[in-house]
């Protein structure tokens, strides 16, 4: 049986990927924030909840342990959490508000990596799926046929460059475990306003990457279409 923990998993790109992984056979741990809307979320997909805020360290050894205690092992970590952040006239964005983004969106995944990487390390295949996206590709977001081209999020892009970056770092580094990134595309979420394909879509490349085999690809940006540029 693979166990697999997502975090941010209660609701959007994180809860298909928890639905479609529970219905592929895994043992869901089902991480979030918010206790009630965790606990509605686990029951709906028969998972199981743990409670998680990554940017929180007391938070996220907690979880680890939880995890320890209950499982003993992770095969599959999906570190999802995700934020937005401030959006509007490029001169109104502060350090603040920058520091915010890069808490969740890149020194989450550090701090969840590292928290759960011993877990990671009972499994005999090990793997790692960051979230990433198309808006923090250069290629892509330079590319006027892309979508990616169309907009300008300063601060979420920057934060998926460096999602995007710090996977081919730590799959380089980490020789015993399979690290990739996923670019769920345009996905109609409340990131987009509703705008892009489906939610089941958008979780598309998150599960094949969530699902590799021993031969698996690591350090890999993958999207829908498969490999994409940095």
């Amino acid at each position: 049986m693979t166990t697999t923990f997502i975090t941010g998993a209660n609701k959007s790109l994180g809860h298909e990927t928890a639905r479609r992984l529970v219905e592929a056979g895994h043992t869901v741990l089902l991480g979030a924030r918010d206790r009630e809307r965790g606990l509605a979320a686990a029951a709906s997909l028969g998972a199981r909840f743990v409670q998680i805020d990554v940017t929180d360290d007391a938070s996220v050894r907690a979880a680890a342990a939880d995890v320890a205690a209950h499982e003993g092992v992770v095969d599959v970590l999906v570190n999802n959490a995700g934020v937005l952040g401030r959006v509007g006239p490029v001169e109104e964005y502060t350090a603040a508000d920058m520091s915010a983004v890069l808490d969740v969106n890149v020194v989450g995944i550090v701090r969840v990596t590292h928290a759960f990487l011993p877990l990671l390390r009972r499994s005999p295949h090990p793997v790692i799926v960051n979230v990433s996206s198309g808006m923090g590709s250069f290629g892509m977001t330079q590319d006027p046929a892309r979508v990616e081209s169309q907009y300008a999020l300063p601060l979420y892009s920057a934060s998926k460059a460096a999602v995007t970056m710090l996977t081919t770092q730590y799959a380089r580094e980490l020789k015993d475990v399979k690290v990739n990134a996923a670019d769920p595309g345009q996905t109609a979420t409340d990131f987009t306003g509703g705008l892009g394909h489906s939610v089941a879509d958008g979780a598309d490349p998150v599960v094949a990457l969530a699902t590799i085999g021993p031969d698996g690809p690591t350090g890999r940006f993958i999207g829908r279409s498969g490999t994409l540029p940095w």
